[in-house]
């Protein structure tokens, strides 16, 4: 796919792996929209790279829509959906205080799983409506799981159910929308140094690189984006996951 030109939609677009992605769309051309429920964030990359923002939950159908249909006003139609959103919460499945809390999961759920689903099926939709390129191609689909859906650790129930459902949607729905020319792929990072990880305190984030066999620290946001961009441009890409991760697995804890 030729990124010049086509539009974009980052959902979780203001910081973190999706602000790294929309910084390097952007640098290559793309017509990036930014949707995320941080407004201030959100707007203010947005006033720096000249491009649009919109307030965006992703579990809310009709912001998805507008989101999408945002994105959508590109010359071309909306060609690469991303989606970066996503949230955590750690506590075991039962412990001395009791049986872990069924809200908490509920939300991990909706967000990282039910939220991914919202966009994709919306942005799909949207796709429909462009023309295919000379390969015959109208879009591609981007989600963003974790290597905790395979090595999930102590307290990351919830986290590792919703990444791992991530993994399970990528190629049956590859498999829906190939005959209309749209891809689908999964990207599950390791521990990436995001700035909610710089926020930890230097023992922690030392202890966590030291884990990764090669290269020897945290990976780099950038990395991530470097990865969306090869998945937009490479058509035979289509229906899996790759991990990237540095060879690392997560032990139990």
């Amino acid at each position: 796919m030729n990124i010049e030109g086509s539009g974009a939609l980052v959902a979780g677009g203001a910081s973190g792996l999706g602000e790294a992605t929309v910084r390097r769309l952007h640098e290559r051309g793309a017509v990036v929209t930014i949707a995320d429920v941080n407004a201030e964030k959100g707007q203010a990359l947005a006033d720096e790279l000249g491009l649009r923002f919109v307030s965006c939950d992703v579990r809310e159908e009709d912001q998805v829509q507008a989101a999408v249909d945002a994105a959508a006003e590109a010359d071309g139609g909306l060609r690469i959906s991303m989606h970066c959103a996503g949230v955590g919460w750690p506590e075991r499945i039962a412990s001395s205080r009791g049986p872990h809390q069924l809200q908490p999961f509920e939300v991990v759920i909706g967000v990282n799983l039910i939220g991914t689903f919202n966009a994709l099926r919306f942005a799909a939709k949207s796709m429909l409506d462009n023309e295919p390129d000379d390969g015959g191609e109208r879009g591609v689909c981007v989600n963003t799981a974790s290597i905790a859906a395979f090595d999930g650790q102590i307290g990351q129930v919830a986290y590792a159910a919703a990444k791992s459902g991530l993994v399970g949607l990528t190629l049956p729905m590859a498999r829906d929308l190939a005959a209309i020319g749209v891809r689908v792929m999964t990207i599950a990072p390791g521990t990436m140094n995001t700035p909610r990880m710089q926020g930890a305190s230097e023992k922690i984030r030392v202890g966590l690189a030291s884990q990764v066999p090669h290269p020897n620290r945290l990976g780099d946001p950038d990395e991530f984006a470097m990865l969306v961009e090869h998945f937009a441009r490479n058509a035979y890409l289509n229906g899996t996951t790759i991990r990237l991760d540095g060879a690392v697995r997560f032990p139990p804890k």
